[in-house]
């Protein structure tokens, strides 16, 4: 259809209230009035994606409605158009798309991770108060900002299958539990020779990935294909996200053992971290240090570099 005979067309289409695509960005509008002047026809428009009003030729419209549109592309546009609005007003885009009803401190602290382009946080609040609800509310934000595709959640065995259950249910996150002692099996169906790239949101157990220094009856070839596939294809896997629960056992008594080497190994995978603690301290500066060191490294290049003021950033 030529311009002239689509504006001759549009003349008699359109009325207010309509919905219709504005060319030639094909965006989604609303008419609000018709005006017709000097023998042209022009339409007042309502754009929902930047919430303003436009004056726009008949010419440079056709309707929301034809048969080029299908009602999954009409819905995908409207969400894409209050999310690209949302992100122009800083809007918190993850409480309202989850199921879950934050509260006011995890509001905050959601808001506090995404207004820095650098999203590397000790969670650190008591226990009960919702830190798997604060890293889901984080990880679903960045994933709908387009900045996270690629997440990796490490946690105690006793809570992997419970951070499965809590993704799906709070934010329709599909995690897969992976556990190495299976991998065997997982060959025979996986693709992929780094078995941790055959999914894209992974939850294992902490301890099933700790490198090793070696083990009694094992060889040097033994060890080091054990610690290749449970630990290097780990944190060499591409992710773009690293949430870590219970993070206070990544410290260790010293920067020797395997949960330190872990952690340090986690932190360098990918550049968004979450360590969760309800007690990251216990007392302990030298651990503590290990721990906070693994949010930034070179914030805390010693003991003594850990004051309140230096770390409350990260906190």
């Amino acid at each position: 259809m030529s311009q002239a005979t689509r504006s001759s067309f549009n003349k008699q289409l359109f009325s207010d209230g309509d919905w219709v695509l504005v060319h030639p960005q094909k965006v989604l509008g609303k008419i609000i009035e018709k005006v017709c002047l000097w023998g042209n026809t022009s339409f007042r428009v309502w754009l929902p994606s930047c919430d303003s009003i436009v004056r726009v030729d008949a010419s440079a419209l056709s309707s929301a409605h034809s048969s080029v549109l299908s009602t999954h592309h009409l819905t995908y546009l409207a969400a894409a158009a209050r999310v690209a609005d949302a992100l122009t007003q800083d809007v918190l885009l993850a409480p309202i798309e989850s199921s879950v009803i934050p509260l006011p401190h995890q509001i905050r602290a959601l808001s506090r991770a995404i207004s820095n382009e650098r999203v590397r946080y000790l969670l650190a609040d008591e226990v009960g108060l919702g830190k798997t609800i604060e890293a889901g509310l984080i990880m679903r934000e960045l994933k709908l900002r387009g900045l996270v595709r690629r997440t990796l959640v490490i946690a105690p065995k006793g809570l992997v299958t419970q951070w499965v259950a809590e993704m799906r249910t709070h934010f329709g996150e599909e995690f897969r539990l992976l556990i190495p002692s299976d991998f065997s099996a997982y060959r025979r169906i996986a693709q992929e020779d780094n078995l941790w790239q055959s999914q894209p949101q992974v939850v294992c157990p902490m301890d099933s990935v700790k490198p090793l220094d070696g083990r009694r009856g094992w060889s040097r070839e033994q060890v080091a294909e054990y610690n290749r596939e449970r630990f290097e294809d780990l944190v060499s896997a591409g992710w773009d996200l690293v949430i870590v629960d219970e993070a206070h056992r990544l410290a260790g008594s010293t920067d020797q053992v395997a949960r330190y080497k872990l952690g340090q190994g986690l932190a360098e995978a990918a550049p968004y971290l979450l360590l969760l603690s309800a007690t990251p301290h216990q007392g302990k500066t030298d651990a503590f240090h290990r721990l906070i060191s693994l949010v930034d490294a070179q914030a805390f290049p010693d003991v003594s570099s850990v004051t309140k003021e230096r770390v409350q950033p990260y906190v």
